[in-house]
């Protein structure tokens, strides 16, 4: 929570200097967390022409971080921002105008345990005086994994030693060079790791830790008030991105996804696809719901990011996600 206060307390000084949401028009300024195929339904979406046919021009920029997002936020350098809803909660209990989640995409956590070793019958008790690389103290990667150990009867500094050190972007590269026996790490990264014989995927965290509203999209109350529309044909956009994802072949699948990840075999993106159906990834309707939100808050009081509670209405507003859930015939 620390360094969310700190974030804010800088925002808030110069947020005041930006008037209005984006620049008008047909563009829509999106800011993501990271760049994964966790975020299918959104890469399809654009490169299948579906903000095309809406009438919309996306500018996609990868900030890598939950903070970064809200930040880019705040201060008008995007219009929307695709992160964990537990960033808002943050906001929330900092008192900051905090912009509303209006649709979830993800809806577990979508990281993989690799192992250094090829562990055919892997428990979570071989966890046991080992060193796992988890990223950042108050990412929900860390946070989910720890809640899950919990619930198996391991904990924390006794059990096992959870290393929060390592920025998100540098943990594949101190895994590589040796730090810790076990790293979380998402789609495609983690079957391209596998792929080359130096680790091996033996735990799903989105399976471990539950349902969640993992990653949503969030706006300020301000943009969706004054550009309501343009929000829901960008949230149509993407959840035709995800029945594409349902009823297209596998090639199809593909090629709409490699331009997005150039630098990915065929292979490493089919394999991250299937990954990421067999565990219910992707979210089958934009509509957040309260059980889930409150597992969310669970998990992030259980890492200790969080005191009490903040309400759900101060955090979501389903509007829009209503709407589309309705006339795409979601569930």
């Amino acid at each position: 929570m620390k360094k969310f206060a700190f974030m804010f307390a800088c925002i808030m000084a110069s947020v005041m200097c930006f008037v209005g949401c984006g620049d008008g028009g047909n563009k829509i300024r999106v800011s993501e967390v990271t760049h994964s195929i966790f975020y299918a339904p959104l890469y399809v979406a654009i490169n299948e022409g579906f903000f095309n046919d809406e009438g919309l021009e996306i500018e996609l920029n990868n900030v890598n971080g939950s903070d970064k997002v809200m930040t880019s936020v705040l201060a008008n350098q995007a219009d929307i921002g695709l992160a964990g809803p537990e960033t808002a909660i943050y906001a929330a209990r900092q008192g900051a105008n905090t912009p509303k989640v209006f649709a979830q995409l993800t809806s577990c956590d979508g990281s993989f345990l690799l192992s250094r070793n090829e562990e055919t019958e892997f428990e979570l008790t071989d966890l046991r005086g080992k060193e796992i690389l988890a990223g950042r103290q108050g990412g929900m990667p860390a946070m989910t994994l720890q809640y899950a150990l919990h619930l198996a009867g391991l904990e924390a500094d006794i059990d096992y030693t959870l290393n929060l050190d390592i920025s998100f972007a540098n943990m594949v590269g101190a895994f590589e060079g040796g730090l810790g026996d076990y790293c979380t790490m998402f789609e495609p990264t983690a079957s391209a790791y596998q792929a080359t014989g130096n680790g091996y995927i033996v735990a799903s965290i989105g399976e471990l830790g539950g349902n969640v509203p993992y990653t949503g999209f969030l706006a300020t109350e301000k943009f969706l008030s004054e550009n309501s529309e343009k929000a829901e044909k960008f949230l149509k956009a993407v959840f035709k991105g995800y029945q594409f994802l349902y009823t297209a072949s596998m090639n199809d699948i593909i090629d709409a996804l490699l331009p997005s990840f150039p630098d990915t075999s065929r292979e490493d993106i089919e394999k991250s696809v299937i990954s990421y159906k067999a565990i219910n990834a992707w979210a089958t309707t934009p509509v957040l719901n309260t059980t889930d939100y409150n597992h969310l808050q669970n998990i992030v009081r259980f890492a200790g990011e969080l005191e009490g509670s903040v309400d759900f209405d101060k955090v979501v507003d389903n509007t829009i996600a209503l709407k589309i859930e309705k006339e795409l015939n979601l569930k």
